[in-house]
């Protein structure tokens, strides 16, 4: 039987994930939850943590564009972002900075992959391809008819 993890634990555990990498405040009130922590603790916590910097969706959603630009268009960006409790106001500002380089990111996701000229059959499996990476239609037909 698992017992119940004493209030100082969730102070730790909490600095203890966030040392490891950025996260949402969504993601970890579910990691703390899923520890079995009161939900209000929990709260009181991360707000506390906000006020200090500590954590910040912002950042959070910066890091995580950052850190998956390369492989994955501005679509699949905000819905894996959106699927981390981020809110659309901050994963807009996020996007922003990069909707110049989605083209070179496109083009360049197509040409590790494929690389050459596609003949007309294949036209259409590459662009689903780059669909699923979630690059829109435009960016899709600019990256592939160049």
């Amino acid at each position: 039987m698992k017992s119940k993890p004493e209030p100082g634990d969730l102070r730790e555990r909490a600095l203890r994930l966030l040392a490891r990498r950025e996260h949402s405040r969504a993601e970890l009130v579910r990691k703390l939850e899923q520890a079995e922590f009161d939900t209000s603790d929990i709260q009181h916590l991360l707000d506390e943590f906000e006020q200090k910097g500590w954590l910040s969706d912002q950042r959070f959603a910066e890091s995580y564009v950052a850190d998956h630009r390369a492989r994955a268009g501005g679509i699949k960006l905000a819905y894996d972002l959106r699927q981390r409790g981020v809110s659309d106001n901050i994963i807009e500002a996020a996007l922003n900075d990069n909707r110049e380089s989605e083209l070179d990111r496109a083009r360049e996701v197509w040409r590790k992959k494929f690389g050459t000229a596609p003949s007309d059959i294949e036209k259409a499996r590459q662009m689903r391809f780059l669909q699923s990476r979630g690059f829109t239609a435009d960016i899709i037909r600019c990256a592939i008819d160049e």
